[in-house]
């Protein structure tokens, strides 16, 4: 979990956040053990903009890796931030039920499951 935790700090550093001054990183594990991160990059017309675990989760899938085991999510926050609904949502999708840690830049952190922070998500199994 260090290791996961260290790199959602790291890709932190590479937010492009000149709007809302409110950088995230995200790491995502694959089951195979390769670390996949993200971080959150605005744009002007600010829906345009993409959150930092949509950013690990396509990073992941793009370069072919389809099974996860955990995420971690950093920002610069006392009250630690948990990924935001559509988010969630992808995470769900892509990830399904994995462990989700909240971290901020003074060692903070908390995991819970993902089924907690959304429970009754939508998912193919409506389809």
């Amino acid at each position: 979990m260090k290791e996961l935790i260290a790199a959602a700090v790291a890709a932190r550093e590479n937010a492009h956040a000149p709007y809302s001054k409110f950088r995230v990183g995200a790491a995502l594990a694959g089951t195979d053990g390769r670390i996949f991160t993200g971080c959150n990059v605005e744009n002007a017309t600010y829906g345009l903009s993409v959150c930092a675990e949509r950013v690990a989760v396509l990073k992941a899938i793009s370069e072919g890796a389809r099974t996860f085991a955990a995420v971690a999510v950093c920002a610069d926050t006392e009250i630690l931030t948990p990924p935001c609904g559509a988010c969630r949502q992808i995470l769900w999708e892509f990830c399904g039920d994995v462990p989700v840690t909240m971290t901020n830049l003074a060692g903070k952190q908390e995991t819970i499951q993902l089924s907690t922070l959304f429970p009754k998500a939508f998912d193919a199994s409506f389809l």
